[in-house]
């Protein structure tokens, strides 16, 4: 099997290179790569790698993720993950590769408390929102093999993450506030990674969307207290200053991007497809703070 995997240093596509490596050929690339074009913002060099490597299968793990960013820079957010994932699929379907690429919650209006099934009225709240679910309807139209994995509250070891950013600021404040009134799943690239070789090691491709994150559900706040927790069990040696964590609302740390409220993703169809059942999110948190600590 030969593999073409691009985004390549991203959290997710740093696990990828991981989970990818055992199953065949694989090309790495990365939007700096010499030899290939690994840029999602250079459509036509994007299209010539897919045609020279001629993969089996692409996974995108690359995108614009900077949701505040996007709203001042919405040519660039529509580029990268909106017109880039349609040019893959339309090489792909050229060549009868399978696509993989990866969405997110945010296509979602982040409206009442149940988990979203893939089913669910998509409505984009910000510009990133808006570009993911264009990427969505950009492949699925170009007629290519494909899945799309929406995931939510990614979180890698590799580069920032929310957890380090808690640690880092229980170290140097006495008080913080962290927002508790938007709740998902924190979920690890690990996972991410690790569920994508699954895929491609069936004898049949899944096919169209489904949704990915870790099970349970938690606040922003609740997952902060629980990262401290576990850092002081994990590592008593580690010295904080924070005496309070206070819990407030999203509107207390107004953003150029709104949020949703609720990120909750039923993954119910993910699991019969594949007979199996996710780990909690408190496992690959876990995980995660072992190996960072």
């Amino acid at each position: 099997m030969k593999i073409l995997l691009l985004g390549k240093n991203g959290q997710v596509g740093w696990e990828l290179q991981r989970s990818l490596a055992p199953l065949g050929e694989l090309l790495a690339l990365d939007r700096n790569s010499p030899s290939h074009c690994g840029d999602l913002s250079n459509l036509e060099g994007l299209a010539d790698t897919v045609r020279v490597f001629r993969p089996d299968v692409v996974v995108n793990a690359a995108a614009y993720t900077a949701v505040d960013k996007a709203e001042s820079d919405q040519s660039t957010a529509n580029l990268i993950n909106a017109l880039a994932p349609e040019v893959l699929a339309r090489a792909c379907a050229a060549i009868g590769a399978y696509l993989v690429h990866f969405s997110t919650d945010y296509v979602f209006d982040g409206a009442g408390q149940k988990p979203w099934l893939e089913s669910d009225a998509t409505g984009p709240l910000n510009v990133y929102g808006h570009s993911k679910l264009a990427g969505e309807k950009g492949i699925a139209k170009q007629g290519a093999k494909h899945v799309i994995f929406r995931t939510s509250w990614v979180y890698g070891t590799e580069g920032g993450n929310f957890a380090k950013t808690m640690l880092r600021l229980a170290q140097e404040r006495e008080k913080m506030a962290v927002i508790n009134d938007q709740f998902g799943a924190p979920t690890g690239a690990a996972l991410l990674a690790d569920i994508t070789a699954l895929c491609l090691q069936r004898d049949q491709y899944l096919s169209g969307i489904y949704h990915l994150a870790a099970a349970g559900e938690t606040s922003w706040h609740a997952y902060a207290k629980y990262v401290l927790q576990q850092a002081q069990s994990l590592k008593p040696s580690l010295k904080y200053s924070v005496k309070e964590v206070a819990a407030v609302a999203t509107t207390e740390f107004p953003t150029p991007a709104a949020r949703p409220l609720n990120s909750r993703l039923n993954c119910s169809q993910l699991e019969n497809a594949l007979q199996l059942k996710l780990p909690a999110w408190q496992t690959g948190v876990d995980a995660m703070l072992s190996k960072i600590l």
